[in-house]
């Protein structure tokens, strides 16, 4: 179950639309269901489908392709229409696999990574 009071969210207005960064001091997705409840909280709390979550805040698993959470977390996102970008360094994760993920998803509009929330905030 989701622990939404251990998380800080963080209005940012770009125009007309919301943009909403979750930070924590845990990790809070470590598996699909959290992150669907994500998705569903801004939803109706925010009226958004626009989030930033930090890297600090997904599970290193989410980093290892092979065990299929970023598959899983980001399908939830796609299907819910839900715009996510994930800030921070990923650089300790070496995968060549990995690198080629960020590499693609960020051509597209769905899933970015970026280095920090101002230039994920111009993405959006």
């Amino acid at each position: 179950m989701l622990n939404i009071i251990a998380m800080e969210f963080t209005e940012h207005k770009k125009g007309s639309e919301l943009i909403i960064e979750l930070t924590s001091d845990d990790v809070i997705i470590d598996d699909e269901q959290q992150a669907l409840e994500i998705i569903a909280n801004i939803s109706y709390l925010y009226d958004s489908h626009k989030i930033i979550l930090h890297t600090k805040n997904l599970n290193d698993d989410f980093f290892d392709l092979k065990s299929g959470l970023a598959g899983g977390v980001l399908q939830k996102f796609s299907n819910y229409r839900a715009r996510l970008v994930i800030v921070g360094d990923i650089s300790q994760y070496s995968s060549k696999s990995l690198k080629e993920f960020v590499l693609e998803s960020n051509k597209g509009r769905l899933v970015n990574f970026l280095p920090d929330v101002s230039t994920a905030l111009k993405a959006f």
